[in-house]
């Protein structure tokens, strides 16, 4: 999934950070799944979810934490096309202790969510889903179940198609990967216009299994892509607005 917020300014990370190297825009087909817009710097912040049921060394733990993992990442403009600025999360996995730092966060906020509820399985979509979507279940002692596009996975498959905004894709899960009555949380690392995390919904369900909720490192809140995810919990470290 991409990460893509349009912007003119140069390469900065979203937090100052001296010791981050120094980066240079890049020219690539263009795997937006959005159309390019011409906007300002865009603004990233925490995610100003509460913090209620956690003790008090949890929630220093996962403000400092959340700290360390905005302050991985950077803003790469024009890239992969003119006029988008592209969130890169790629530092993260970079750095051991951010990368720690990071699964320790979505822990918790997974158990200020849900309590003592814990997902069967954790739903990775393709492709930086599975950057962390596994290390993720490890953590929870909870399989992981890959969502791939058509033609990339053996034997049978569930598909939904969905809309993009240059055309139509497919997403598939086996046919075994999930079972009836599991309790899924889908994980990805943006939610943007919302149609691939829906379409990874729609395939748990004819799974008949349930969608306990969402989870993703960042939301770009202005394209409103938790409107398609209907009435389900969904967890977010850091928001972003690209129009602020």
């Amino acid at each position: 999934m991409s990460g893509l917020v349009t912007s003119d300014n140069p390469v900065e990370s979203v937090a100052t950070n001296p010791s981050q190297p120094s980066i240079t825009p890049a020219t690539t087909s263009d795997a937006s799944r959005r159309e390019p817009a011409s906007s300002a710097a865009g603004t990233t912040e925490l995610s100003g979810q509460s913090v209620t049921a956690l003790h008090e060394h949890e929630k220093k733990q996962l403000e400092t934490a959340k700290k360390l993992v905005i302050d991985a990442l950077r803003f790469v403009p024009d890239f992969p096309i003119p006029g988008i600025k592209f969130i890169d999360i790629l530092p993260i996995f970079q750095n051991p202790v951010a990368f720690e730092s990071l699964l320790d966060v979505l822990v918790l906020l997974i158990r200020e969510r849900f309590g003592n509820q814990i997902p069967d399985v954790i739903v990775g979509l393709e492709a930086r889903g599975f950057l962390f979507g596994p290390t993720l279940a490890l953590r929870l002692n909870r399989p992981f179940v890959p969502v791939r596009k058509k033609g990339k996975m053996p034997g049978a498959c569930r598909t939904v198609e969905y809309q993009k905004e240059y055309g139509k894709d497919e997403f598939q899960v086996q046919t075994d990967a999930i079972k009836p009555g599991q309790s899924c949380l889908i994980v990805d690392d943006i939610i943007a216009t919302g149609g691939t995390a829906a379409a990874a919904g729609q395939l748990v369900e004819l799974s008949d299994a349930s969608v306990m909720g969402y989870l993703f490192m960042i939301e770009i809140t202005n394209l409103k892509g938790k409107a398609l995810l209907g009435d389900k919990p969904m967890i977010t470290l850091v928001e972003h607005d690209e129009e602020e």
